[in-house]
């Protein structure tokens, strides 16, 4: 069982060279649980994401990992406790797969301990939970998208940290792998009770997936909660700005947001 931690932050406000995208924030990531963060395209989705895994320094405000300010723990120790994927990771030139997914064992190397049975078992592991594993020796470069996304998730699994941010984990992938990642990740989450936090596109798969959800816009968290309890008409259309039908989802009973378009309207 991974332990827990906890994740939040108090009056975050965070800019780009002083245009500010997240504006005096506070959020508490329920620690344990699988959390998906929402919203239109440039509403700070991934910003706030780079703020809490402390790549993005705030303008103002803190980020706070197990009550203390994430910005004054050493870089290692975080690297132990929170995990990242980011958008778009970059892999150095040659690298083969197992190599890359081996680089998420590097927090717990230290200048006395060297590789281990248990860094080969995690990275085992995490090349055959996310399907990969025939793919050890090939080099990232030769990989399709969808096979490099299946890749960095492994790394970040392989890291085994407590709290595993994503940023739009089902990027590149076709429906039946964006299920199987989504799926896997709630595996961990069962498994380990490892706190994930992800950004996804698909309202209505974050619905499904996520026990608390995340709705943004304008730099701002306009509703957080259970998705059976926020996922309204209203919401859709204060956040999205589309107008639609909310349904339960026949498979999961969560709620399923139908789009009504210019071209389409209710029928009596």
């Amino acid at each position: 069982m991974t332990t827990t931690h906890q994740l939040a932050a108090r009056e975050l406000t965070l800019a780009y060279e002083g245009r500010v995208v997240v504006d005096g924030l506070d959020l508490d990531v329920p620690p344990g649980r699988v959390t998906a963060i929402v919203g239109p395209n440039a509403c700070g989705k991934s910003t706030l994401l780079r703020g809490l895994s402390r790549l993005l320094a705030p303008a103002s405000g803190t980020v706070l990992l197990d009550g203390a300010d994430i910005h004054g723990l050493p870089t290692k120790e975080v690297a132990t406790r929170l995990g990242l994927l980011p958008q778009t990771p970059v892999a150095p030139d040659g690298i083969s797969v197992a190599d890359l997914v081996g680089r998420g064992r590097y927090p717990h190397q230290g200048w006395f301990r060297r590789w281990t049975a248990e860094d080969d078992a995690a990275v085992a592991e995490a090349l055959e939970s996310t399907g990969v594993a025939d793919l050890a020796d090939r080099a990232i470069d030769e990989l399709s998208g969808g096979q490099r996304q299946r890749v960095w998730i492994a790394m970040a699994l392989a890291q085994q940290t407590g709290i595993l941010l994503l940023d739009e984990p089902t990027t590149f992938l076709d429906i039946s792998h964006q299920i199987d990642v989504l799926d896997l990740l709630l595996d961990l989450n069962a498994a380990r009770g490892t706190t994930i936090v992800m950004v996804l596109h698909d309202l209505n798969l974050a619905a499904r997936y996520a026990d608390h959800l995340i709705a943004m816009t304008s730099g701002a968290i306009r509703a957080s909660g259970d998705p059976t309890t926020i996922v309204t008409a209203e919401l859709v259309h204060d956040v999205f700005g589309i107008d639609s039908v909310i349904t339960p989802d026949p498979v999961t009973a969560t709620p399923l947001v139908v789009p009504l378009g210019r071209h389409h309207t209710r029928r009596p």
